[in-house]
C-alpha cells in the first residue's frame, strides 16, 4: 500500500532537532550550521529572510554610503589631479540599487538554507510550552511543530522615548530613512550613536542640513573618545551640527525643543527627523513567557554557550542585549550550534569584538577602550600616530589625518586598538585577532606587511 503526503502534513508530523525563531544573521547562522552538520533544522521568520540587519540596517546603509562616498570622491576629483564636472546623483536610483542588492542577498541567504535542507517558514512563530514528551511546541501558520533544541533569535527593536509631540511629527527610523525618494532640505537626527551617525554622513554627503542631538557628552558612546572627537571635527567642518550633552524636551511638527546641561532651552528646525536613540531586544509577542526563561537587565541570560537558564533551549544576537552586533551575533550562533552537536569547543569569547562605524573617514576600534581602562583602574600605555605615517593612505586621502592608537599592557599585551581613517573597517579585523590570541606587541610589529599598504600602520605605530 502507498503512502502520499502533501508538503504540509510532512512539516505538521515531522519533529525537528533543531528550530530557530528568527531569520536575522544569527538564526539563519544557526539554521545554516545545524543543517550542515545533518540535524533536522527548522527557521520561523515573520518578516524576510536576513533580519534587520541585511532588509533594513548593516546591508542597505551600507549601499546608500557608498554611493555617497562616490559622490564625495567624484566631487573631490580635482585634488586628485582629475576633472569630474557637473556631479550629480540620483536618490531613486540609489534606492532602486540598494533593493537589487538587499533582494541579491536575501536570495543567497534563501539558497543556503535549501542547501543544507532547512525548512524555512514564512510566519508569526510562538511557543506554546513542553510537550508530554519533554520536547518544545513552536505554532506558526495554524500548525504546531516539535522541537529537541530552541533557540531564540528574535533580535532587536528600535527605542522610540517618550518625547512629547513625536508621534505627532512623522518621525523617521532607518526603516523610513532607508526608503526615501526625496532628499529634505533639513534633518535632525535624535541620537548620535553608530546608526544616527551613518545616517548623518550620507545625508551630509547628499547636501541635506544636518543637526545631530545626543545626550551624551561624546558622540559614538562606548567607542573610544578620542577618535569619536575626531570624526565630530570632521563632520562638523562639512556643516554639520552637533549638540552633544543635550536633551530633546519635546516636538512640534518641524521644531525640536532642546534643552542643554544647565537649563537652557532653545529650537531646532528641520524638515526631516530620525529617530536613533538606541535598540533593546525583543523578548516579547513569541510566547517567551510560556517557558519561564531567566532574563537578565532587558534580554535574555545566557552562558559562555549560549544556553538559556532551561535545557536545550539558547539565544543568540541581539536578544541577549549583550553585544548588539551582527557579527556578535553570527559567532554566538556558531557557539551555540557546537554545543547542540556536543563538540569540544571554546566558550563564546567577546574579549574582542569589533566596532565600526562606516562613516567617511571610517572609525573602527577593538578590545578595551582608555576611558573602560581608566574605570578599572588597570594601567595601560597608549601609541599613536598619524595614519599619515602610512605612504599609501597620504596618496589616497588627500588633505586627510586619520589616527592609529594602540593600548598595551605593563607587559606589553596588546588591549585594544582605535582607527580613524579609511579603509579601518578591514585593517581592525587584523587587530582584533591580534588582540584575541593575546600578542604582545612585537608579535604584532614583527610580521611582514606588504608595502605601499594602510595596514602598515599598525607596525609603524608599534615601532
Amino acid at each position: 500500500m502507498a503512502f502520499f503526503f502533501t508538503l504540509r502534513e510532512i512539516l505538521k508530523n515531522m519533529k525537528y532537532d533543531v528550530a530557530i525563531i528568527g531569520g536575522g544573521p544569527a538564526g539563519y547562522t544557526a539554521a545554516e550550521r545545524a543543517g550542515a552538520a545533518g540535524l533536522s533544522s527548522i527557521l520561523f521568520e515573520k518578516n524576510a529572510l536576513g533580519g534587520v540587519c541585511l532588509n533594513e540596517g548593516c546591508i542597505p546603509t551600507k549601499t546608500l554610503l557608498y554611493s555617497a562616498k562616490v559622490f564625495d570622491t567624484a566631487r573631490g576629483a580635482s585634488k586628485y589631479a582629475v576633472g569630474a564636472e557637473q556631479v550629480s546623483f540620483d536618490l531613486p536610483k540609489m534606492i532602486a540599487r540598494k533593493n537589487k542588492v538587499v533582494k541579491k542577498l536575501v536570495a543567497g541567504i534563501r539558497m543556503k538554507m535549501t542547501a543544507h535542507g532547512v525548512i524555512t517558514v514564512n510566519g508569526e512563530a510562538r511557543i506554546t510550552g513542553y510537550t508530554a514528551k519533554g520536547d518544545i511546541a513552536v505554532a506558526c501558520n495554524g500548525e504546531t511543530f516539535e522541537t529537541a533544541h530552541l533557540i531564540l533569535c528574535t533580535g532587536s527593536e528600535t527605542v522610540i522615548p517618550p518625547i512629547p509631540g513625536l508621534s505627532e511629527a512623522g518621525y523617521w527610523t532607518s526603516r523610513e530613512a532607508l526608503q526615501a525618494k526625496e532628499l529634505p532640505a533639513s534633518i535632525v537626527v535624535i541620537g548620535g550613536g553608530v546608526v544616527g551617525m551613518e545616517f548623518a554622513s550620507f545625508f551630509s554627503s547628499m547636501g541635506a542640513e544636518v543637526h545631530v542631538i545626543e545626550m551624551l557628552n561624546e558622540i559614538l558612546p562606548g567607542m573610544d573618545k578620542e577618535s569619536a572627537a575626531m570624526l565630530r571635527g570632521e563632520y562638523a567642518k562639512r556643516g554639520v551640527r552637533f549638540y552633544t550633552g543635550h536633551k530633546v524636551k519635546a516636538v512640534n511638527g518641524e521644531s525640536v525643543y532642546v534643552e542643554k546641561e544647565g537649563g537652557e532651552t532653545f529650537t531646532i528646525q528641520g524638515k526631516k527627523l530620525l529617530l536613533s536613540a538606541g535598540r533593546r531586544p525583543v523578548t516579547q509577542g513569541f510566547g517567551l513567557e510560556t517557558l519561564g526563561v531567566e532574563l537578565l537587565r532587558n534580554g535574555v541570560k545566557t552562558d559562555g554557550y549560549m544556553r538559556t537558564s532551561l535545557p536545550r533551549v539558547y539565544a543568540c544576537g541581539d536578544i541577549t542585549g549583550f553585544s548588539m552586533l551582527a557579527h556578535t551575533a553570527v559567532s554566538e550562533a556558531e557557539t551555540a550550534v557546537r554545543h547542540i552537536l556536543g563538540k569540544d569547543a571554546a566558550a563564546m569569547s567577546y574579549k574582542a569584538v569589533p566596532g565600526v562605524v562606516y562613516t567617511n573617514p571610517e572609525i573602527a576600534g577593538v578590545g578595551a577602550t582608555e576611558e573602560a581602562l581608566q574605570a578599572a583602574g588597570l594601567a595601560y600605555r597608549v601609541r599613536k600616530i598619524p595614519m599619515t605615517f602610512s605612504g599609501r593612505f597620504v596618496a589616497e586621502n588627500e588633505m586627510g589625518n586619520g589616527l592609529c592608537k594602540i593600548l598595551t599592557s605593563e607587559n606589553e599585551t596588546l588591549l585594544g586598538v582605535h582607527l580613524v581613517g579609511n579603509p579601518a573597517s578591514e585593517l581592525i579585523v587584523i587587530a582584533g585577532i591580534a588582540i584575541e590570541k593575546g600578542m604582545k606587541a612585537d608579535e604584532l610589529a614583527s610580521f611582514i606587511y606588504p608595502h605601499p599598504s594602510v595596514g602598515e600602520i599598525l607596525k609603524e605605530a608599534l615601532g
